[in-house]
């Protein structure tokens, strides 16, 4: 009987805790949206299922994917749709990450034909304003000082924002700490007080660091040294118990590595505490509750793992 109550309990608590879920794709990016899922954050299972193929952009890639759980109770998915030679992202929705609306190119600079590219969009929801903040990085030549980058590898930080995903605002300079930037996510630790996770994309570094503000759209300063090491990209945090875990991707050494921090000041890398599948590669974390991950598994005839 005691057996039975514990069992009972234990099946109550998974059914009624959050999950984590962390976006995916494989490479060449030509299949599309994957994702693992962990309830702990450290050890991740992969779901080895493609649940969204990509239908938008020049290429018609899903790279970078990153999903947002909104407050209307959608999951919002944006997506890098083309290496290069594309001015926009692709867009999708869904209410149980199964079944997806129609996809969309959303176009952001269109307004610069000379726009390289427009790579990881990264989607973020501003409580205080009800906006999604979305950030990507693109290299317009010639617009800033060139440093030591070539013209078509010399990107900054943009954004545009909505509260729709039908209206978004002009695309505008979100971040330029003076050299190539790319592949940021914002962390909100509390009121007035936010983390820019980012990639310092110059030939010399290649490597993950962060700068502060206070409120989403910065101004971000202080920025940090680097807490990864050369060849390291695609970072997202999450927050797992009292700690701050950033998984990023080392493509030097072909695998997902992780740090944690309790104040984006000291890191310690964690790398040996997680497990994450194989030919993972650039994706966002997000929660959602346990029902939305029982039902994925039902729909897709797969047994939950108990990692």
């Amino acid at each position: 009987m005691l057996m039975l109550v514990c069992l009972l309990t234990m099946t109550a608590c998974r059914q009624s805790r959050d999950v984590f879920f962390f976006t995916s794709f494989h490479e060449p990016a030509t299949d599309g949206l994957r994702l693992l899922y962990s309830y702990d954050g450290y050890m991740w299972n992969d779901l080895d299922t493609v649940l969204l193929k990509p239908a938008v952009g020049t290429r018609k890639v899903m790279r970078d994917p990153s999903v947002i759980h909104g407050p209307d109770g959608l999951f919002h998915l944006v997506w890098t749709s083309s290496w290069r030679g594309d001015y926009g992202f692709g867009y999708a929705s869904s209410p149980d990450l199964i079944h997806w609306s129609r996809q969309q190119h959303i176009e952001v600079m269109a307004q610069d034909t000379s726009t390289v590219n427009v790579w990881a969009p990264e989607l973020f929801y501003d409580e205080t304003t009800g906006d999604y903040l979305i950030v990507w990085a693109s290299t317009v030549p010639c617009k800033f000082e060139k440093g030591i980058e070539d013209e078509l590898n010399n990107h900054r930080l943009y954004y545009v924002t909505t509260k729709d995903f039908k209206a978004f605002t002009p695309a505008r300079l979100f971040y330029d700490p003076g050299y190539s930037v790319i592949d940021a996510t914002i962390v909100k630790r509390s009121v007035n007080d936010y983390v820019l996770v980012f990639k310092d994309n110059t030939r010399p570094e290649r490597n993950l660091k962060v700068a502060f503000g206070k409120t989403p759209l910065g101004p971000f300063e202080r920025q940090s040294g680097s807490f990864t090491g050369f060849l390291t990209e695609g970072p997202t945090a999450v927050m797992v118990d009292d700690k701050w875990l950033i998984y990023y991707d080392a493509y030097q050494d072909k695998r997902y590595a992780a740090v944690s921090t309790l104040d984006f000041q000291s890191f310690e890398n964690i790398s040996d505490k997680i497990s994450v599948p194989e030919g993972h590669k650039h994706g966002t974390i997000f929660k959602a509750d346990s029902k939305v991950l029982k039902n994925l598994l039902r729909e897709l005839g797969k047994n939950e793992s108990m990692k």
